[in-house]
């Protein structure tokens, strides 16, 4: 379960902004009801003086969290996270977002004991965190799930006999319907993907602001396979696989497309696919 890789749409850029707004908007309901860090003590000032303190206090820490969350997204552009690495990353946050409390507390009053400070810290800083954190993963889940059923949904109607894909944005938006048999393949254009497909036998590309790894789990259990770092491909197209010096790659039964190279990561699986669906269809 721990080395299971986590769903694309955690790291999704509108997910994360989304967990960065919300989690600012929970913190500051939070620290100004439940008031953490025996907050009260550091100086006497009024309910509004302290609103515009702690509004402070939890700018810089979201402010750390937005930057973890960037350095995450940039990370998992050519790398994955499972839940093991998700867990740690997060307990690194509450871990520098604890320190830093800790310095503040210290700072403002300096006869506190700093390891019992950075102990009550720890525990408010996983409140702050993790209640949002939970909340929102929730609705990504349950959102991800409703966009998945929708599309199966979509899939079912037929068009001339051939099941109908439907392509959606980042933001759930439905952007393209095309018939599965007039899918070639996809390529991925940093925060976009380039999908290529025939329009009344014409190749044709429409570019879609989502990530390849969100089209991975889309088509998870089809015959449209991821290939390479930059490729997923309709192997109802394949015809031949070629190996080279440089590498082994995929050509395709249409004019004009070029051939998709296949890289070492995906190269076995792909291979044995391609054997097993070939004779499938045979």
């Amino acid at each position: 379960m721990l080395i299971r890789k986590i769903p694309a749409y955690y790291y999704e850029k509108s997910n994360l902004i989304r967990l960065v707004l919300f989690t600012a908007f929970f913190d500051l309901i939070f620290i100004n009801i439940y008031k953490p860090f025996s907050s009260l003590t550091w100086y006497p000032v009024s309910e509004f003086k302290f609103f515009i303190f702690s509004s402070l206090v939890i700018l810089t820490g979201v402010l750390a969290v937005a930057i973890s969350r960037v350095i995450m997204y940039f990370y998992t552009k050519k790398h994955t996270l499972n839940y093991l690495e998700y867990g740690i990353w997060i307990v690194l946050e509450i871990f520098f977002l604890s320190t830093f409390y800790t310095v503040y507390s210290c700072f403002l009053r300096p006869e506190r004991d700093v390891m019992e400070t950075f102990w009550e810290a720890s525990e408010n800083t996983s409140l702050i965190l993790l209640l949002p954190y939970a909340i929102l993963m929730l609705y990504f889940s349950w959102r991800d799930k409703e966009q998945k059923l929708q599309m199966l949904e979509e899939m079912k109607g037929d068009t001339g006999g051939t099941s109908v894909i439907s392509f959606r944005d980042e933001k759930g938006e439905l952007r393209l319907s095309i018939k599965h048999s007039n899918l070639l393949y996809i390529e991925s254009a940093d925060n976009y993907v380039q999908i290529w497909y025939l329009n009344k036998g014409v190749v044709t590309k429409f570019m879609l602001r989502n990530t390849l790894k969100a089209m991975e789990e889309t088509f998870e259990g089809t015959n449209v396979l991821r290939c390479h770092r930059s490729y997923m491909v309709n192997f109802e197209h394949v015809k031949v696989i070629r190996r080279e010096k440089d590498g082994v790659y995929l050509e395709f039964g249409v004019e004009k497309v070029p051939d998709i190279p296949i890289s070492k990561t995906y190269s076995e699986k792909v291979t044995h696919w391609f054997m097993c669906y070939s004779s499938s269809n045979e």
